[in-house]
C-alpha cells in the first residue's frame, strides 16, 4: 500500500491559508520549513550532531531570503514556529556543536517547497523528504526511501520492521482496542520478507502503553516513534 503523492491538499478555514503564529517572514518558508525539520527530528528520535539539507524547487533558489535556512535549523533543535530564538538558530546550531550543511539539489519534486534532510545522531540516522505545502501545512513524502503520508497535524505512530504475515492486523488491532480511530495509514516494504515501514495517523493521541500490547510482532520491530503534532 503506498502513498499517494498527488492528491491535493485540503484546507478547512481561512487560517489554515493565512499560517500559524508564527516568527516570519513567510509561512511557507519559514512555518512550514520549520514543521518538516521538527518532524525529521522526531522521525530520528534523538539530538542530530549533523543535518544536510538538501534544497530543491524554490527553496534552493530563496532559503537565505526568506528565512528558510534559520528555519530548518530551528526545526532540527525543536524549536517551534513562534520560538523567539528562530532568528539565531544557526548560530545557536553551530554553538551546541551541530554541523549543519546546505545544498542544492534537483529531481522530481513533489512540490516546489521541498527538502530531503540527511541527519545523524550518535545512535541512529535518518533521510526525510518534506514539502511545505503554504499555510504553514506540510507533507513529509518519504522517510528512509519509504513513500509515507505524514501531515504533522496528527499523532503518528512510526513502525520499520520485518515484513512478516499478520503484522498489519496486529498494529490495527492494538490501534482498535486503545480505542483510536485511524485517519491515515501507509505502508511500503523494500522486498518481501525484507525491511519495511508503516505510519499510522490518528484521531486523538496515542499512549505508550500502545507500545506493549504489540509484544506479539516485538521481535519484527526494529524500531518505532510515537510523534506528537508539531
Amino acid at each position: 500500500m503506498g502513498a499517494d503523492n498527488h492528491r491535493p491538499i485540503k484546507y478547512h478555514s481561512a487560517f489554515d491559508i493565512i499560517g500559524p503564529v508564527m516568527v516570519g517572514p513567510s509561512s511557507s518558508h519559514t512555518a512550514g520549513a520549520l514543521r518538516v525539520a521538527l518532524m525529521a527530528r522526531k522521525l530520528l528520535g534523538h539530538s542530530p550532531r549533523e543535518v544536510v539539507f538538501e534544497l530543491m524547487g524554490s527553496f534552493a533558489e530563496t532559503y537565505r531570503g526568506h528565512g528558510t535556512d534559520r528555519a530548518l535549523a530551528a526545526g532540527i533543535l525543536g524549536m517551534s514556529a513562534d520560538d523567539l530564538r528562530l532568528p539565531d538558530a544557526l548560530e545557536i546550531a553551530e554553538k551546541s556543536g551541530l554541523k549543519i550543511t546546505f545544498t542544492k539539489a534537483s529531481g522530481n519534486l513533489y512540490h516546489p517547497n521541498t527538502v530531503r534532510i540527511i541527519a545523524k545522531s550518535a545512535q541512529d540516522h535518518i533521510e526525510v523528504i518534506g514539502s511545505s505545502l503554504g499555510g504553514g501545512k506540510i507533507e513529509i513524502v518519504e522517510v528512509d526511501a519509504f513513500p509515507v503520508r505524514l501531515s504533522g497535524d496528527r499523532s503518528a505512530l512510526v513502525l520499520w520492521h520485518r515484513d512478516q504475515p499478520g503484522f498489519l492486523a496486529t498494529v490495527l488491532t492494538a490501534v482498535a482496542n486503545e480505542g483510536i480511530n485511524v485517519g491515515r495509514l501507509s505502508l511500503e516494504r523494500a522486498s518481501k520478507g525484507g525491511t519495511a515501514l508503516v505510519a499510522i495517523e490518528i484521531d486523538g493521541s496515542y499512549s505508550v502503553s500502545l507500545l506493549d500490547s504489540l509484544a506479539p510482532i516485538r521481535e519484527a520491530v526494529l524500531k518505532s516513534r510515537l510523534i506528537m503534532p508539531v
